[in-house]
């Protein structure tokens, strides 16, 4: 898949999101790139201060960042369905992390 049709894809993802939670989301930036070099196989990475833990020291902060790993999704996928299903399950994912959600309620909820 090309890189600027997987970018669309996530966009796309992006987008999906309803507007009372997109609403919510603050100061994040969301790149791709192809893959995470210290673990190949990540498919999202988020990296900041979750929205809960965020307290007044948070002003002025550079933005916290959602990664989605290209080739990493591309791997596991076989059709172009799989590719933009398992990018709006990595998008979401990332994005509730940004809410505070961490990995083991994800799992419950069926976005792990």
């Amino acid at each position: 898949m090309p890189e600027g049709r997987f970018e669309e894809l996530v966009s796309d993802a992006l987008d999906q999101i309803p507007a009372e939670l997109s609403s919510a989301i603050d100061n994040v930036v969301v790149l791709v790139e192809p893959r995470n070099d210290e673990e190949p196989s990540l498919l999202g990475l988020y990296h900041g201060i979750a929205l809960t833990e965020r307290d007044s020291y948070y002003a002025g902060s550079l933005p916290d960042t959602i990664t989605i790993y290209r080739e990493a999704i591309l791997d596991i996928c076989n059709t172009d369905d799989e590719v933009l299903e398992e990018v709006a399950i990595t998008v979401i994912h990332e994005i509730a992390h940004h809410f505070g959600i961490d990995d083991d309620r994800l799992h419950e909820l069926g976005w792990g």
